[in-house]
């Protein structure tokens, strides 16, 4: 979706679209998403906006448009990484694995911390271990990209906050069981814990500046 607005050349471009990866198979223990499933098609499947609360309508429909979610893919979206990214953000809350061609089965929260390479991304597949969630962001405008984007699952008493869009990409704040029953607290606790993450990161620049 991005190429037209690029001004460099690509001199090998691999089509994945016959592959039957445009699908989303669902069974008693997980979701498996093909990377070439759209985002108009997760926004609209019914299996996973009820599982987990409508989610994934909601981190979707502000999405530039109809036109481009009809055409833009889950594995693009993904395996960009992108700072603005709600699809990273949302899945990044959920027990949510990446499936690599030559690399296997990766948590995404490794993922989105890996160096851009040559691998392939097959699928995401979204595990069903019953967690409650619920997905905000904030824009200047609807179809615009967000200012901030946070996403909150809960699983007994532990606490999953992915925050992303600021503009760095996502990261996971995990509350302990006890600390994420009080959603004030867990909230405080996962803001310290980005935070931190974020110094760290800023530090570490800095001195290689130096």
């Amino acid at each position: 979706m991005w190429l037209k607005m690029s001004c460099f050349y690509k001199v090998t471009v691999i089509d994945l679209s016959k592959l039957g990866l445009d699908g989303i198979e669902e069974d008693d223990r997980e979701f498996r998403i093909g990377c070439m499933c759209s985002l108009r098609q997760l926004e609209l499947h019914e299996g996973l906006n009820h599982y987990f609360n409508g989610v994934f309508r909601e981190c979707t429909r502000h999405i530039v448009g109809t036109q481009f979610r009809n055409t833009a893919t889950v594995g693009g979206s993904v395996f960009g990484r992108y700072g603005f990214s709600d699809i990273l953000t949302c899945l990044m809350m959920l027990d949510t694995w990446v499936e690599l061609y030559q690399g296997g089965m990766v948590p995404i929260q490794q993922f989105a911390e890996m160096k851009r390479d040559r691998d392939i991304l097959v699928r995401i597949i979204i595990k069903k271990d019953g967690r409650l969630s619920a997905y905000a962001s904030q824009r200047q405008s609807r179809t615009d990209f967000p200012v901030i984007a946070c996403g909150v699952a809960w699983k007994g008493d532990t606490c999953y906050a992915a925050v992303g869009a600021r503009p760095h990409k996502a990261r996971l704040a995990v509350i302990p069981a006890g600390d994420g029953r009080d959603a004030a607290k867990a909230a405080r606790l996962a803001a310290g814990q980005i935070f931190w993450r974020m110094r760290e990161l800023n530090n570490v620049v800095s001195a290689i500046r130096d």
